[in-house]
């Protein structure tokens, strides 16, 4: 696992320490951010990512890389991006880490541009979060869910389809929120 552009671009990160840990592949996230780069052009100084289940947080750094304002990374376990996050110490204040189980969503003080969320597959989890994250979300932001290329879930009503792309086993979903 490596960031894959930006001031960053080559850095190892540290593997998962968990087997729960699925990191987006530098493939995806490679192709993710091409899209980003279509929608907004090279300038990221004025977005803020929200990464839900951000395991490793490859997707908050890779951000954070390519030139995010900054990036609030949430998971129930964030051994493995604490781990990540020392990498980069001159990035502290642009990459905020909370511990927090979605269900109990925590309280955030910022809105965001850009949501990424790459819950455990077939769990049942994305339209909840979604909703629950909402709250969070500027009008107009792009969220990214990343399932399983089989996963079924329902956008909540404030969330339109833009599209939907295949990568290996998993599906990247494209949505705008709107409140």
């Amino acid at each position: 696992m490596r960031i894959i552009g930006g001031k960053y671009r080559g850095k190892k990160l540290f593997s998962p320490l968990s087997e729960n840990v699925r990191p987006t592949s530098d493939r995806s996230r490679e192709a993710i951010f091409n899209i980003l780069r279509s929608k907004f052009g090279n300038n990221f100084s004025h977005l803020k990512l929200l990464d839900i289940f951000c395991g490793t947080g490859a997707f908050s750094l890779e951000a954070i890389s390519q030139g995010f304002a900054g990036a609030t990374s949430i998971d129930m376990d964030i051994s493995s991006i604490q781990k990540n996050a020392k990498l980069f110490p001159q990035e502290q204040n642009r990459l905020t880490i909370i511990k927090s189980n979605v269900k109990t969503f925590p309280s955030l003080k910022d809105k965001y541009d850009i949501l990424f969320m790459d819950a455990p597959y077939n769990q049942d989890l994305n339209t909840t979060t979604l909703l629950s994250a909402s709250g969070y979300l500027n009008t107009g932001a792009l969220c990214i869910i990343e399932t399983h290329k089989n996963e079924k879930f329902q956008l909540p009503t404030n969330f339109k389809l833009i599209e939907e792309r295949i990568y290996g086993i998993s599906k990247i979903t494209f949505a705008s929120f709107s409140d």
